[in-house]
């Protein structure tokens, strides 16, 4: 019998690990399938781009794993029970359960209200592709001279004030950010930051933590009210719940703790990537939910599958970092290097450069979804129905 392999969620993580578990196992041994609710891969790195009127190339799963061994399932996920490993779903023709033996958990995160009064109702987010679209259509219809607010100063903030000042100068384009501009960057970095503010005519609140959202302004901790016909929340990322609700351990935050190889501490036959999981990096910090972390944490995962289960040498690459990359519109960006543990060092990178690198890093990202079994040398090897039957029930493998 195959060993059934279940990735959840294809985002960039879930989509990576597929396609390098298929070029790493051989067909005849396992049956990998991608479980996603949508048919085609979202860009989650560009949708201040699609927010502001931009168009994004489609990329279509069932072509993307055409010829690769990869089963594509286009259904949402509703629960998973990892006692009885199975993973609910439902799609067009109803409920149903799926059986696995392996199990890789990638279900991502999504916007993150924080409680905060009126936000649900009143504010926009650009999390997903969904939130995008609604916001795109809500800044085609705003007047010159209207206002924008975009709350949160963290990279996902940054960008969508500078796209949206950009795309339309005829705006009043503010940011309200719970500490300084850029406070985490260097000298350099938040010079460069507060210039291509000032160009763009971005009104910045610092210290300003928003604590409610009402239709047309917010309001900050210390009383002041800034007006706002759109509201952007852009403060952090939660991660989706059903893991929370399953027998996993997980972090406060809901994510899935994992060792160095991404497997669970608590179910050795489930791994966990991206945003979903609690991994330690250098520093032994908490990796941050980004493209940079679950990236080498998917090739980190399936290398680790595919060592399990055909007896090979397990990986053994820290996941670190070398640069946050901030794009600031179309002609202007931002890289800012920093240690191994993320923490910026004097160097950085500025102006249309920059914003070429950040381009050639995303267009790369997109590269390795849109060809999942490229890129690396083929080294298919043969699951060993021992190590399979261990990894079925529950067991550490060597």
């Amino acid at each position: 019998m195959q060993h059934r392999i279940i990735v959840l969620g294809a985002g960039y993580t879930g989509a990576i690990a597929a396609g390098r578990l298929a070029k790493r196992l051989r067909r005849e041994d396992v049956a990998i399938t991608l479980v996603n609710a949508e048919p085609d891969f979202v860009e989650r790195v560009r949708m201040h781009q699609l927010a502001t009127g931009q168009d994004l190339k489609p990329r279509s799963f069932s072509e993307m794993f055409a010829g690769t061994g990869v089963e594509l399932r286009v259904a949402k996920v509703t629960g998973v029970d990892v006692d009885r490993k199975t993973v609910a779903v439902t799609d067009a023709n109803g409920a149903e359960e799926l059986a696995y033996d392996m199990l890789v958990y990638a279900l991502g995160s999504g916007w993150n209200a924080q409680g905060v009064p009126g936000t649900a109702e009143h504010a926009y987010e650009i999390a997903g592709r969904p939130g995008a679209l609604r916001l795109r259509e809500r800044l085609a219809r705003l007047d010159a001279g209207q206002s924008v607010v975009v709350v949160g100063g963290g990279l996902t903030g940054l960008e969508a004030a500078t796209e949206i000042a950009e795309a339309r100068p005829d705006l009043d384009v503010a940011l309200a950010a719970r500490g300084g501009l850029g406070d985490w960057l260097s000298p350099k970095g938040r010079g460069h930051l507060r210039k291509v503010f000032g160009k763009l005519g971005i009104t910045v609140h610092e210290h300003a933590a928003v604590t409610g959202v009402e239709a047309g302004r917010v309001a900050t901790a210390d009383g002041k009210v800034i007006p706002a016909a759109v509201t952007v929340w852009t403060t952090g990322f939660a991660v989706h719940p059903i893991a929370k609700a399953t027998a996993l351990e997980v972090a406060g935050t809901g994510q899935i703790v994992v060792d160095g190889t991404m497997r669970s501490v608590s179910h050795p036959d489930v791994y966990a990537i991206g945003d979903a999981a609690m991994a330690m990096g250098p520093g032994d910090k908490p990796l941050r939910m980004s493209c940079a972390s679950g990236t080498p944490a998917a090739w980190q995962a399936a290398d680790a599958i595919a060592a399990r289960l055909t007896g090979g040498k397990l990986p053994n690459a820290p996941i670190r970092y070398f640069n946050q990359c901030i794009s600031l519109g179309r002609k202007e960006g931002l890289i800012q290097y920093v240690t191994a543990d993320d923490r910026a060092v004097q160097a950085v990178l500025t102006g249309r450069l920059a914003a070429l690198y950040k381009e050639l890093i995303c267009k790369g990202a997109a590269w390795g979804v849109a060809n999942p079994t490229l890129g690396l040398p083929t080294r298919r090897r043969r699951v060993t129905r021992e190590r399979a039957a261990v990894g079925s029930a529950g067991k550490a493998l060597a």
